[in-house]
């Protein structure tokens, strides 16, 4: 199944500014009609990482594409990385879009640190999102487990993005975007063929406009911080709604293996594991991702 992508120049007239949480300007890009989905991106990305999604899709459901309060064409809020990057801060983004645009459900997907997002949006407002689709998903199940010695070598950018001079470093030209950029556009990825250099490039651009880097690892920055804080005593309550969950088993850094506890946490999965896929389904694997995402939709349409 060939699909059609967006091009690095293309569909400027789809994207649109909305206000977030505490006045934070939210860029979204919006294409097609009917059932409404939200694609939640990851990192390092923006909302180009549905590029091979989002035209096809935007035939058979009005498609929602933003970018975080941190990343791509989003406002950049100044403050304690704790108090404005974290998961609840971004959900409370995403509520008050749906509000802005008067939209009262949506289907959820969510790729890398989508996931941690979407979740929070399930817990907070169940109502109106009322089935998930997550790829690779950061989920309470995995634990220490990414702490662990055999992990740690993987996850050593969690550590990097704390540094204070980390923005100096990766933002010093766009030559040094492009080398950190590459190492995960090629050791995250399973399918190798579906690097596009054009649409890397297009990344990197991104990437090397003043200020974007420094904000990207905004969330990692305020996760780091939460977990320095008081240790909360309460387990995380299951997600109630169902779960529609792909996971690339070449993906080095979010493990399929982690997928062990999803019914601890979930009250309702559906797993497919993609046995040559990584971490980047969304490009690596768009025609399993779509097939995943329809299937939701007609679920979710469904006359009782």
């Amino acid at each position: 199944m060939a699909l059609l992508r967006i091009a690095p120049n293309d569909a400027l007239r789809m994207h649109a500014i909305a206000t977030g949480s505490n006045g934070v300007p939210i860029h979204y890009l919006r294409r097609g009609t009917d059932s409404l989905v939200l694609l939640l991106r990851g990192w390092p990305g923006f909302w180009y990482d549905w590029r091979a999604v989002i035209p096809e899709l935007a035939t058979r459901a009005d498609v929602i594409a933003p970018d975080f309060r941190d990343f791509g064409h989003s406002g950049q809020p100044t403050g304690a990385a704790a108090d404005v990057f974290a998961p609840n801060n971004h959900a409370n983004d995403i509520v008050t879009l749906m509000d802005h645009l008067e939209l009262d459900q949506a289907l959820l997907i969510g790729h890398d640190i989508g996931p941690v997002v979407a979740q929070t949006l399930a817990q907070k407002a169940p109502d109106r999102f009322p089935r998930l689709v997550l790829l690779n998903p950061p989920y309470p199940g995995i634990g220490a487990r990414r702490f662990e010695p055999e992990a740690t070598p993987e996850f050593w950018y969690y550590n990097f993005h704390n540094l204070h001079w980390a923005p100096d470093l990766v933002a010093y030209d766009r030559n040094t975007h492009r080398m950190y950029l590459h190492h995960f556009y090629d050791h995250w990825v399973g399918r190798k063929v579906t690097v596009d250099p054009l649409e890397f490039e297009a990344i990197v651009d991104n990437f090397a406009r003043p200020g974007v880097f420094a904000g990207t690892i905004g969330f990692y920055r305020a996760r780091a911080a939460q977990r320095r804080g008081p240790a909360s005593a309460s387990r995380a309550e299951p997600i109630l709604q169902p779960a529609r969950i792909l996971w690339g088993a070449l993906d080095p850094v979010i493990k399929s293996d982690w997928s062990d506890r999803l019914g601890e946490y979930f009250s309702s999965t559906k797993l497919d594991v993609l046995p040559d896929a990584g971490h980047f389904l969304p490009f690596e694997a768009p025609v399993e991702v779509l097939a995943a995402i329809e299937s939701e939709l007609a679920a979710l349409t469904a006359k009782p």
